[in-house]
């Protein structure tokens, strides 16, 4: 039985319904972009990620609530938001042909062994950090039906309102019985040139975690985004679960509303080399578990579990833009479907995985690659 409470499927139209940027990224591949002549071109958006993503992939039914700017970058990222199959929900801006509203450029290669990922950013004037609550009829939206309402702490330090308006979002959404998740996701470096600074930032992601049913963010986003103190966690094994675990206790105290807690855990041996793990506190109890620790059948043994424990898995890392969205997705799609939680963390973990094997941010997987992966397959060809 799902901790959740999640409203039935049938009584919706939606069943996440995403608030944060969209953004273009030019990807000149492994070239720096000092010597690039050409470039693909990405949509993507932390929050928008998670939409697209179970859509594409999971089939689920998506929304995303944002700006959209009427010039010629606008229309291509709607065309690429209708074909991920995401509901669009935009407060429209026109652009002046010179300065603007922007929707944000975001110039990231990818490395190669020895020579990492170099992303930079132009977020100026961007329209989407002009959203301030009542620019969207939630009210509106909802009525729809929504099951789920996710956000992250990239959007809500991007403008001097948005993180108000995550936290309108989130209480519209609570009131009309929505599940609601955010990703901490916490940029010092973002808050910092906000009125308030770091010290706004972590008073704003507490008011909006008294909101929240599932939290995504790893230690640091946890020490670092509601303010805790604690270890360095730059010096500690970054596949190492216990400090993770031990901040949930503090977490928990504060926030007696949050039911689960997940994270990702990623050790980088080389650009294209990752270990890849993740976990979940899910109401008091700790996933992953061992094979060993279920029932050989009976409906207390997940579906995703064969004889091999989850682990840490080596990755062949073609692209890691929008790995840890990857994961959220997954995770979302398992507990969404009210799955077993170690079914839960194991989709979070093969879909998350995965995404780092496709050029761009959001999946090109299927869900039988999914759960194939999720079972502990193997890459061997298929035919």
């Amino acid at each position: 039985m799902s901790v959740l409470n999640l409203k039935p499927a049938d009584e919706c139209e939606i069943d996440l319904l995403s608030l944060g940027a969209l953004v273009h990224r030019l990807d000149p591949g492994t070239i720096p972009f000092r010597k690039a002549r050409s470039f693909e071109i990405h949509v993507s958006g932390g929050e928008y990620n998670v939409s697209a993503n179970l859509a594409s992939c999971f089939g689920q039914r998506t929304a995303v609530a944002t700006a959209m700017v009427n010039y010629g970058i606008g229309e291509l990222v709607q065309s690429r938001v209708r074909e991920m199959g995401v509901r669009p929900f935009y407060k429209h801006f026109e652009h002046d042909g010179v300065r603007g509203p922007n929707i944000a450029t975001v110039y990231s290669d990818r490395g190669l062994g020895v020579r990492p990922p170099v992303v930079q950013y132009n977020r100026a004037n961007e329209a989407a950090a002009q959203l301030k609550p009542g620019d969207i009829d939630w009210q509106s939206i909802l009525a729809h039906g929504v099951r789920w309402f996710h956000s992250g702490g990239i959007y809500a330090a991007l403008g001097e309102h948005t993180s108000d308006l995550i936290l309108e979002g989130m209480q519209a959404a609570k009131g009309a019985g929505a599940v609601t998740s955010f990703d901490l996701n916490f940029r010092g470096k973002l808050w910092a040139t906000l009125p308030g600074g770091k010290e706004k930032g972590i008073a704003m992601n507490r008011d909006i975690v008294k909101h929240v049913d599932v939290l995504i963010g790893n230690e640091e986003d946890l020490q670092k985004g509601l303010g805790y103190e604690g270890q360095d966690v730059e010096k500690e094994s970054d596949l190492d679960p216990a400090a993770f675990f031990g901040m949930i206790e503090r977490v928990k105290a504060d926030f007696p509303n949050v039911k689960v807690v997940a994270t990702t855990l990623r050790q980088v041996h080389s650009t294209n080399r990752h270990g890849w793990s993740a976990v979940l506190w899910y109401n008091g109890e700790r996933y992953p578990k061992r094979v060993a620790d279920y029932p050989a059948e009976g409906p207390d043994r997940p579906q995703l579990i064969d004889k091999t424990d989850m682990g840490v898995m080596q990755l062949d890392v073609v692209d890691r833009i929008g790995g840890g969205d990857g994961f959220a997705s997954g995770l979302i799609y398992g507990l969404l479907n009210d799955r077993h939680p170690e079914d839960c963390i194991r989709l979070g973990w093969a879909h998350g995985a995965l995404l780092t094997t496709f050029t761009g941010d959001v999946s090109m997987a299927s869900l039988p690659e999914v759960e194939a992966l999720a079972l502990g397959g193997s890459a061997r060809v298929q035919r």
